[in-house]
């Protein structure tokens, strides 16, 4: 299992404090997000920020995010632009393009319709920039892209596999019902847990997202198990959305205990 760690899992830590954990943790990489209560990278400069993690023996296995990339507009296309230029610059290999999720723009023809003009837009965006696109469906029932199959049918008919892969997250996989794994077309692997006894599926939100253990409702062990039983083989990144998660004391601790629940569980499943 090739460990990384997204900085959503440790919001509080600076962008160099997170870099040193990935690297304790014995992550391959980490991925950066524009989208916290910080600057992205903490204001350093894009290039000395992709030179700190290599330096550090970490890949930037992705830059997050542009929101809302299949509703799509003159200024989510220059939000695409902007986010590649940065992955550019720093040397990260993907940018990660996330769907509405407000209960708009749900109906079945304008889905299909939105994802496909969208991504045939941005096809050619990251094509020149020789970038990875991440589509990371979502499974809560308000999102105007829940499936990962009707990403990657779009993907299939704009003959892009190329550039586009999906992210397989095993807690909106969970949300979504399950459905096919597609490990060609799956460009990273996204972990949580959820563990509170009392939460229906469909109560699930982001903020209960924490570390996965004996306890998680999730499934993460047999997902992760079937995905690399089917031969993926790239990152395996966690991403917490709970503030406890993010309140931890010693997260070093606490990640490292999972992980090692997680990779001792697929060991004993294995023998």
């Amino acid at each position: 299992m090739k460990r990384a760690l997204n900085h959503m899992t440790t919001p509080n830590l600076s962008f160099e404090a997170f870099l040193n954990l990935a690297t304790s943790l014995g992550c391959i990489g980490v991925e950066a997000r524009n989208d916290l209560d910080r600057p992205l990278f903490d204001g350093h400069d894009p290039f000395a920020a992709g030179q700190m993690a290599r330096d550090k023996g970490l890949r930037l296995v992705g830059l997050s995010q542009v929101y809302p990339f299949n509703s799509w507009s003159d200024a989510i296309g220059t939000e695409v632009r902007d986010l590649i230029a940065i992955a550019t610059a720093c040397g990260a290999e993907t940018i990660s393009l996330i769907p509405r999720n407000d209960g708009t723009e749900c109906g079945n023809g304008e889905r299909h319709a939105n994802l496909r003009i969208a991504l045939k837009n941005i096809k050619p965006m990251v094509e020149d920039a020789g970038l990875i696109a991440l589509i990371e469906p979502l499974g809560f029932p308000r999102s105007s892209l829940r499936s990962k199959q009707d990403a990657v049918e779009t993907i299939e008919a704009l003959d892009a596999a190329h550039v586009f892969k999906i992210v397989h997250d095993t807690f909106h996989h969970t949300l979504a019902e399950g459905g096919p794994l597609f490990p060609a077309h799956t460009g990273i692997v996204h972990i949580s847990g959820v563990v509170d006894p009392t939460l229906g599926i469909d109560q699930m939100e982001d903020e209960h997202r924490g570390l996965v253990d004996e306890k998680d409702r999730l499934g993460n062990v047999a997902q992760i198990r079937a995905l690399l039983g089917a031969g993926y083989d790239g990152p395996i990144s966690y991403e917490c959305f709970s503030p406890v998660t993010h309140a931890l004391r010693d997260p070093e601790n606490a990640i490292r205990k999972s992980f090692e629940f997680i990779s001792s569980q697929l060991a004993a499943e294995a023998a």
